[in-house]
């Protein structure tokens, strides 16, 4: 279950964990006060597409397929 960082009216933030298919917060479960959810960290991994993967097969001179690939 991923954790979510909510912000109160007040600036204050929390943590909680929800599963991804449950509806955001509307209001802090401690406090009342209306909530918002923001997003934080890192985006995750990025896959290519089929249509990037095909563009790339015909490469011939070495280059690298992406950020993440190490060349």
């Amino acid at each position: 279950m991923p954790t979510y960082v909510y912000r109160r009216e007040d600036g204050t933030t929390f943590k909680t964990r929800q599963r991804i298919t449950d509806d955001p917060l509307d209001e802090c479960p401690e406090t009342g006060q209306s909530v918002e959810r923001i997003i934080t960290g890192s985006p995750g991994v990025i896959l290519n597409s089929d249509d990037d993967s095909a563009a790339n097969n015909g490469a011939t001179n070495g280059s690298c397929c992406g950020p993440l690939c190490g060349l």
